[in-house]
């Protein structure tokens, strides 16, 4: 089986689709959000050893040159998180989705489903497709967090398997969005609308930076989107405050948005024809 590289799996989330869910999240992102909540996921860990000495409790070793993580050792000081200067985390276990049912299966019958996130979970893409063919023998939903930035198009067989999408829309407009993300949304939009048009499209993510991009305009033009669909499958967007804790300490300095804003974000939602409007 496929191993992927898990940063860590929390095992109650109601926040992450319908339902108590288990929630996998995956390390290393292919995009570059300024405001990202988990900066640590980004990168897959380069072996500098810093964090290695710095560790309270030996849960971390230099074996052969690479860092080795001991999951039972770790309290989640977050002590190597705050040491590395890469955007990685050596925290991360390597994973087959066996492994991973294994833990999953502590929750039931506590929980509805999974939802995998990240980074970018997409980018173990194969090892999504063995996880929830797993899942669904089982009975349990299947949810994937995503930036989007996968052709979900050509994989048919991911979709089988995947009750539907959480997407990422950072900002519509493709100079905005670089602006946000160091990259292009055009596969992004793309997947609004193909997701969206064969019912696969749960909900979409658009957090509120007004220094960084027009929200106004990319608010009303995903709701546009959504609202050609909604004989599909009732769409949830989900307009969400940026908050900066987390966030990397150069980018702080980003202004939250005020509640009218966010209230007048949700009217212009709704006027559009959204029906499911969660701020947040």
């Amino acid at each position: 089986m496929i191993k992927a590289p898990i940063n860590k799996i929390i095992p109650f989330s109601s926040v992450d689709g319908p339902g108590n869910r288990t929630s996998i999240f995956l390390q290393e992102c292919n995009i570059n959000c300024k405001y990202c909540h988990n900066p640590e996921t980004r990168n897959l860990c380069v072996n500098c050893m810093a964090c290695v000495e710095k560790c309270p409790t030996g849960a971390l070793l230099n074996v052969d040159g690479k860092v080795t993580f001991d999951y039972n050792k770790c309290v989640l000081c977050d002590t190597c998180i705050k040491t590395c200067k890469n955007g990685a985390s050596p925290r991360i276990r390597y994973m087959t989705a066996e492994d991973v049912m294994v833990e999953v299966r502590k929750q039931y019958p506590f929980i509805r489903g999974i939802t995998t996130s990240g980074g970018e979970c997409t980018l173990n893409h194969e090892f999504l497709k063995e996880l929830f063919s797993i899942a669904k023998k089982e009975n349990l939903g299947t949810l994937i967090d995503s930036n989007g930035t996968y052709d979900f198009e050509m994989d048919k067989e991911l979709l089988e398997v995947t009750d539907g999408v959480m997407l990422d829309v950072k900002a519509y407009e493709e100079a905005d969005h670089r602006r946000v993300t160091d990259a292009s949304n055009e596969m992004i939009l793309k997947n609004l609308e193909y997701l969206a048009s064969v019912g696969k499209l749960y909900e979409v993510r658009t957090v509120v930076v007004p220094e960084l991009f027009d929200v106004k305009e990319t608010v009303e033009k995903v709701s546009q989107v959504i609202v050609k669909y909604l004989a599909v499958s009732d769409i949830r967007y989900k307009i969400i405050t940026y908050r900066p804790m987390g966030v990397r300490e150069e980018f702080q300095n980003l202004t939250p948005p005020s509640q009218e804003l966010m209230k007048e974000l949700e009217g212009i939602a709704k006027s559009v024809g959204v029906k499911t409007v969660v701020i947040v």
